[in-house]
């Protein structure tokens, strides 16, 4: 998990740290919604977005690849909105292949995955 540290050597806000924090618990093989992240930040699935857009960290320590919209819809990467139509394999799509995440050739994550890979198990900040 990040430090409070990297705050004051980086030029983003508190509310994007959060946002980071919270990403950075998601593990290897699960996802979880921007409107998760929202809820326990009291903010807006938009917000949430907008921070992880800006991303400063690798997807290692933030793995902003591994946040989806709440209908199971792919979502955005890097600034870049994902299509509601049959869209390619996105490099988010392929990241999350490598980790065992699956979406239909509409970008919605695969059914038989929605019930055992959306992390909400978030510890508080």
């Amino acid at each position: 998990m990040l430090n409070s540290l990297n705050v004051k050597k980086n030029n983003f806000s508190r509310f994007q740290f959060q946002v980071y924090q919270l990403c950075s618990q998601i593990p290897l093989g699960y996802v979880s919604t921007y409107k998760k992240l929202a809820q326990i930040l009291h903010s807006s699935p938009r917000a949430i977005g907008q921070a992880l857009r800006n991303n400063p960290f690798s997807s290692v320590a933030v793995p902003c690849h591994r946040v989806i919209e709440s209908n199971f819809f792919i979502g955005g990467y890097r600034g870049v909105s994902a299509e509601k139509e049959a869209i390619k394999a996105t490099a988010k799509q392929k990241k999350l292949a490598k980790e065992g995440i699956f979406f239909n050739r509409k970008g919605y994550l695969q059914k038989d995955l929605r019930r055992d890979r959306i992390f909400t198990e978030f510890t508080k900040l």
